[in-house]
């Protein structure tokens, strides 16, 4: 059986299981007699266990299996948690991570967790009473046949059932010619009567007759010990046949956990409903190839071109009928599209999972109280949003629980609770999710930023002399703080950030900062729902034809010659009592220049920054189809990809925060 086509499968189980158990040992820590909790990380041990047996990760299957048996003796009241227990599970559950992280690039998925496992047996032995009689049978049985943990569960499940498990021992005789041959006959009978577990050995050396004439099978069956001997005698040229029961070493508290149904409800009778913190299940979802979702989406997003184009042919001609027809097929597609968009999004929660526990492992690094709030965590995404942005919100929360969250003695000298607050929220908005990161720390020093920022060169004194406090803030995400210097003299702020602000804006995003001396500081991520359909603007430049999301336009407005002025040798003109600099669009792609008595000017905003820029023609708006523009016309000034037209003409799509990016 070739099970790289279960791979992904298992990935995406392992993943789910492994946020469950994420997710659960932080409530087991604040609840140590939370039955709910305690049966959620077991059972989720126990099929990651499972699943990893059956695909040979071993490594994964030998540390869940000491986790299992750990977690046993604590839901059966034989010994108590500990902190050193919750510790070494949130060690394990961090190498467990690592290891379907490593799968999932390709590689074995093997780590050492040697000492992991020590560890967690020290707890089940440490604790297990010397003078139990439940332990003598463990130190006494010895097992007569070797096999994986796996094999083992399910051979204990087999005898729950009400089978026998046997070790059958078959010698063929001195002058057997075909001995794969005869070892197939026998398979074959042993078939017909039960299930063959493993075999010694394997099967693919067997197959290759790379053995003498001897070999043992671990077998499970319903039939009498004299049948199946009398079966396999019948194989000519088996010369004996021993079987012998399958001595499973016990382990008392385990081995009953094992034969538990794995549905067994969730919540149980005697946990507080009124608790505020709602016991982790394990998603169960209905699983898709994403290439099947891309492929769908692949044909929507030509049959939204299609629908444009005809309704270009309805509008030119002029037919009532055919103008309904297409009216019909709008409305349509509109559902239609919500419905499929909907395929790609994904929740929020599986980014936020992980952040529980990197808190509390930083926070305890840095020797912090840091209590962290999460809401929103069922907000959706684009399944490629998803996947881009855990790494932008992993620097700006370490930064926040290392650096924006003082210190103990500091909090207290404050004024301030000793235990840090953290949230984390995220929140739809329009076509827009919100993603916030709130501490409330010592805020950021304006002062020292400017500072900083005028020995680095990066602005003049009379700039700094005009900067708001939102822009002094906006300073971190320059590319020269990102230096050792300027972590110790900012306590670490902006190291770094100057990529975090890269990658949100290549995902079409924006972050912002606001911050309040002594009170913390919120950065806050604005992203687009999805990136594949967005609503455009189309505007002319000269006799091409550009594209500018909606998301960026303020307004558009028409702006007469003498109404534009000059600031700083730069044009500019009068937006609600703002000067706000204009931006000739045929200037920046380097199309000829046409004087006129008023111009079309598209009032966009990226962050704080707003500007006018000047079309030749509005033609409309419109729902485009974002395509990328290949390898070949990478790096063209603020145009982030094009779309087909219903006309069959491509327009480039205009990148207003790359233009408004100095």
């Amino acid at each position: 059986m070739d099970l790289n086509e279960y791979l992904g499968l298992f990935l995406d189980e392992s993943i789910e299981h492994l946020q469950a158990i994420n997710s659960s040992l932080l409530i087991f820590e604040q609840r140590l007699d939370d039955e709910a909790v305690i049966d959620q990380i077991f059972r989720s041990a126990h099929t990651l266990k499972g699943m990893a047996g059956t695909m040979g990760y071993d490594a994964i299957a030998d540390l869940t299996h000491e986790m299992e048996s750990a977690l046993d003796l604590v839901r059966s009241k034989t010994q108590p948690a500990t902190p050193e227990l919750i510790d070494v599970l949130f060690v394990a559950a961090e190498q467990l991570e690592t290891m379907v992280e490593d799968i999932s690039q390709g590689g074995t998925g093997k780590l050492d967790v040697a000492t992991t496992v020590v560890r967690l047996k020290q707890f089940i032995n440490t604790d297990s009473e010397p003078g139990q009689d439940t332990d003598k049978p463990a130190a006494t049985v010895v097992k007569n046949f070797e096999c994986d943990v796996y094999s083992e569960s399910v051979v204990r499940q087999s005898m729950a059932s009400g089978y026998q498990a046997y070790v059958i021992t078959v010698e063929l005789s001195a002058d057997v010619i075909l001995k794969a041959a005869r070892v197939y006959m026998v398979f074959d009978r042993l078939q017909n009567l039960g299930d063959v577990i493993l075999s010694n050995p394997t099967s693919d050396e067997l197959e290759q007759e790379q053995f003498e004439t001897r070999f043992d099978v671990l077998f499970v069956t319903m039939k009498s010990a004299e049948d199946i001997q009398g079966e396999i005698k019948a194989v000519s040229e088996v010369a004996q046949v021993l079987i012998q029961p399958f001595e499973v070493p016990v382990e008392p508290a385990a081995a009953a956990t094992l034969l538990e149904p794995v549905e067994k409800p969730v919540v149980s009778p005697a946990t507080d409903t009124s608790n505020e913190t709602q016991t982790p299940v394990a998603a169960k979802t209905i699983r898709v190839n994403l290439e099947r979702i891309d492929r769908l989406m692949n044909l929507f997003e030509e049959f939204i071109i299609d629908r444009g184009r005809l309704e270009r042919i309805a509008a030119e001609a002029g037919s009532s009928d055919l103008t309904e027809t297409v009216e019909r097929i709008k409305r349509g597609t509109n559902e239609l599209q919500s419905l499929v968009l909907t395929l790609r999004m994904m929740p929020i929660e599986q980014v936020f999972n992980r952040f529980p526990r990197m808190v509390r492992s930083v926070s305890k690094d840095v020797g912090k109280n840091i209590k962290l709030h999460i809401t929103g965590a069922e907000t959706e995404l684009d399944r490629t949003v998803i996947d881009e942005i855990g790494d932008p919100l992993v620097h700006l929360i370490r930064n926040a629980v290392d650096h924006g969250i003082e210190s103990k003695a500091d909090r207290i000298l404050a004024g301030k609770a000793v235990e840090g607050n953290l949230s984390l929220r995220a929140y739809h908005s329009g076509n827009r999710v919100f993603i916030e990161i709130e501490d409330d720390g010592a805020g950021i020093n304006q002062e020292r930023v400017t500072k900083i920022a005028l020995e680095k060169g990066l602005l003049t004194e009379e700039e700094a002399a005009m900067l708001t406090p939102e822009e002094a803030a906006m300073l971190l995400f320059a590319p020269g703080f990102s230096t050792a210097e300027t972590v110790t003299d900012l306590s670490g702020r902006g190291v770094g950030l100057d990529v975090v602000k890269s990658k949100i804006e290549s995902l079409g995003g924006e972050v912002f900062v606001e911050t309040k001396r002594g009170e913390g500081t919120i950065f806050r991520i604005s992203l687009p729902l999805t990136l594949s359909i967005i609503s455009a603007m189309l505007v002319k430049l000269g006799e091409e034809t550009y594209a500018i999301p909606l998301t960026a336009i303020l307004e558009t407005t028409s702006l007469k010659q003498d109404a534009i002025l000059q600031a700083h040798r730069e044009k500019v003109f009068d937006f609600r009592g703002q000067l706000v600099p204009l931006i000739s669009l045929n200037q920046v792609y380097g199309l000829p220049h046409v004087e006129a008595d008023a111009y079309s000017v598209v009032v966009v905003r990226s962050g704080e920054k707003l500007a006018g820029l000047i079309v030749s023609e509005l033609i409309g708006q419109q729902e485009i189809v974002m395509k990328p523009l290949g390898s070949y016309l990478e790096g063209i000034r603020a145009i982030s990809g094009a779309t087909i037209l219903g006309d069959g003409q491509v327009a480039l799509i205009i990148d207003s925060n790359a233009l408004l990016r100095k």
